[in-house]
């Protein structure tokens, strides 16, 4: 009796495709991306599960530069290798550069209308409450997390202790807390 293969995976079908969805992910992130990453990746296009999503957003922070440029390099480079890897970066970067530079000019004649402060503060909230929402999606996959709830809880207050109130380096506050999570996982999983 011969198993039943499991359905392919989907990935991105060629480069040119995987330049405009990193275009049209880096088009609609003012203010940051990552509840737009989140659907693309793992809901739309389903390139990514959900777990694989935070592992590699995980990866993605703690290297240097941009979180989603490290993003779409990483996937870029698991489809096509280092084609994939600059293709995907160019994608991110090349059409927003130059929406930018418009955008820059734009504000500079404007930037003392009080329409354009409002527009702007709006922005912040829906860019907070998007990426607020991204979080509670992504703590889902905490359930699999070998530490337990309350534990993870506890990493999240101390990071917003950290870095709101105690207004701790970003560095400091993720090798402090990273370090003790990655020791205490290890110290789990060891046999």
């Amino acid at each position: 009796m011969n198993p039943i293969p499991a359905p392919a995976r989907p990935q991105p079908a060629s480069l040119r495709e995987l330049f405009l969805t990193f275009t049209w992910l880096a088009l609609q992130g003012f203010g940051g991306v990552l509840a737009i990453v989140q659907q693309e990746m793992v809901e739309r296009k389903r390139w990514l599960t959900q777990e694989e999503f935070v592992e590699d957003w995980a990866v993605a922070q703690i290297m240097p530069g941009p979180n989603v440029v490290n993003l779409s390099m990483m996937l870029g480079s698991r489809y096509f290798g280092l084609a994939g890897a600059l293709t995907a970066l160019a994608g991110m970067l090349a059409l927003p550069m130059v929406v930018v530079l418009l955008l820059a000019v734009v504000y500079a004649h404007f930037a003392d209308h009080p329409a354009l402060h409002g527009a702007l503060r709006g922005m912040a909230a829906v860019s907070a409450g998007l990426i607020g929402a991204t979080g509670m999606k992504m703590a889902a996959t905490l359930k699999k997390h070998p530490l337990p709830l309350a534990t993870t809880v506890c990493f999240t207050l101390l990071g917003v202790l950290f870095v709101a109130i105690l207004h701790w380096p970003m560095i400091y506050s993720l090798l402090t807390l990273g370090g003790l999570g990655w020791v205490m996982t290890y110290r789990k999983l060891a046999p």
